[in-house]
């Protein structure tokens, strides 16, 4: 028994005399507790099923000396060898770290960057991309936050959540600097124009993920600008937040109720900081963060849309494909399943069994 098992083992022992204990029941730390061994038990299982495969492996090999079962014993083992090595897969595959933060929502941010009124254009149209991809996905809906609408009809910033099974697992690789390549239709010249947006995708935060004391908030309300309708304008429901220990500053004033927008606002503001969090602690794990497809660097390059050339590059895995055009409208599936897949060819090649 290797050390990964023993300890495995060791923890489903311990949580199952832990469950036990009826000063527990209904209490967070037995849903904690059952949560873990669901996790737990399916790894419990494979190990049980490799030592049984073992087990019988050995008898058989201890038969091929015998002449009168030796062909037998022969056949059975090749197909022993076959099981094991499929147990062995599975059981990588269940060693994987899980990012807890996966099951959660998402609190996705697209600014424009460098560029003008190009990336602020192209920052809308990276909005409706997503929008559209999340039509496809049963269960996933958007709600705006805030938006900082541009004169040309993109957004100079706009913060929306996206709630919906594993929101955040399927969408946090979209982090990082998007950078576009075309011929803006104000260039009379033809000449190409380099753009950037960048693009943050944060798990949303609970209540419980991230504590924040009242004192440690400035809260400072006004009046709605942009659109809302004439009732937003007209009333001091707009909400700035600052977290004065970060630095960190949110504002919304996308619903008419200042108590919405607060609500709002602080659930951005939460994610943040759990952001921060997450991020810290994969600096201090350096090598789990080498062994995972870049995801936190809000600063990286991580894809290339060129239109004259009609491609998009995601430079992390080296994937190119064509048909930018449908791209933009939501069919970024197989590209988001290539980078979880290699994501988890990387994560695979940590896994010890």
């Amino acid at each position: 028994m290797d050390s990964t098992e023993q300890k495995i083992r060791s923890e489903h022992e311990e949580n199952a005399q832990r469950m036990t204990n009826p000063d527990l029941f209904g209490t967070s730390e037995m849903v904690a507790l059952a949560k873990r061994q669901a996790e737990l038990g399916p790894v419990v299982g494979l190990y049980d099923q490799r030592q049984k495969l073992s087990d019988d492996l050995t008898a058989g090999r201890e038969l091929l000396d015998d002449p009168e079962y030796a062909e037998l014993a022969a056949e059975e083992i090749a197909g022993l060898d076959t099981q094991l090595e499929q147990i062995n897969d599975a059981l990588r595959l269940a060693l994987v770290p899980k990012d807890p933060a996966d099951a959660k929502n998402a609190i996705i941010e697209i600014r424009a960057g460098a560029g003008g009124d190009e990336a602020s254009l192209f920052a809308g149209e990276l909005y409706r991309m997503y929008a559209r991809f999340v039509e496809t996905k049963p269960g996933w809906r958007i709600e705006l936050i805030s938006d900082s609408p541009s004169d040309v009809g993109g957004y100079k910033e706009i913060i929306f959540q996206l709630k919906g099974p594993d929101a955040y697992g399927w969408l946090k690789y979209e982090s990082g600097v998007h950078r576009v390549q075309r011929v803006p239709e104000t260039e009379s010249s033809g000449r190409i124009h380099t753009s950037t947006v960048t693009v943050a995708v944060l798990p949303e935060a609970e209540e419980t993920d991230i504590e924040i004391k009242d004192n440690d908030l400035r809260i400072d309300v006004y009046r709605s600008g942009g659109n809302g309708g004439q009732s937003v304008n007209t009333t001091d429901s707009a909400v700035r937040i600052t977290h004065l220990p970060s630095g960190l500053v949110v504002t919304c004033q996308d619903e008419k109720s200042q108590l919405k927008n607060k609500i709002k606002a602080m659930g951005v503001l939460r994610s943040r900081l759990l952001a921060q969090k997450l991020e810290t602690e994969q600096r201090e794990n350096r090598e789990a963060r080498l062994s995972q497809i870049g995801t936190g660097d809000r600063s990286e390059k991580i894809r290339t849309y060129n239109f004259p050339q009609d491609r998009v590059t995601d430079h992390r895995i080296g994937r190119t494909q064509h048909g930018l055009p449908g791209f933009m409208i939501g069919a970024i599936g197989d590209m988001i399943e290539a980078l979880r897949t290699e994501d988890l060819r990387l994560k695979l090649e940590q896994a010890a069994v």
